[in-house]
């Protein structure tokens, strides 16, 4: 659980989010919220209203499927300005590139 708890507060804090904004996001007090981030243990419903509050989805990734999928984010958030820039340049990119995410969840044959 600990490690799903970090990720939580890494993406609070990447918003640039206090945990008293929380109560404004998914309407829990910020006592509330700080213990579930410290050491809670939120019940499914509580974990995706969270989610949402935290512009974020809650998935489930095979395990053999992890690796790609952290490379795909790892990549993602290390090009974005500049696969900006170079999206208004090149109109021909692989469809890749053009969405990384095909195909990833299907099973392999």
């Amino acid at each position: 659980m600990k490690p799903l708890l970090d990720q939580l507060k890494k993406r609070r804090l990447a918003l640039n989010l206090k945990q008293k904004d929380m109560m404004l996001r998914i309407g829990v007090s910020r006592q509330q919220y700080q213990q579930l981030e410290s050491k809670g243990n939120p019940r499914l419903n509580t974990l995706e209203l969270i989610a949402k509050g935290l512009k974020s989805e809650l998935m489930l990734i095979p395990t053999e499927k992890l690796n790609h999928v952290k490379e795909i984010l790892e990549n993602e958030s290390q090009s974005s300005s500049t696969l900006k820039n170079q999206s208004s340049q090149q109109s021909g990119e692989s469809a890749l590139s053009n969405d990384p995410w095909r195909n990833l969840l299907e099973d392999e044959e």
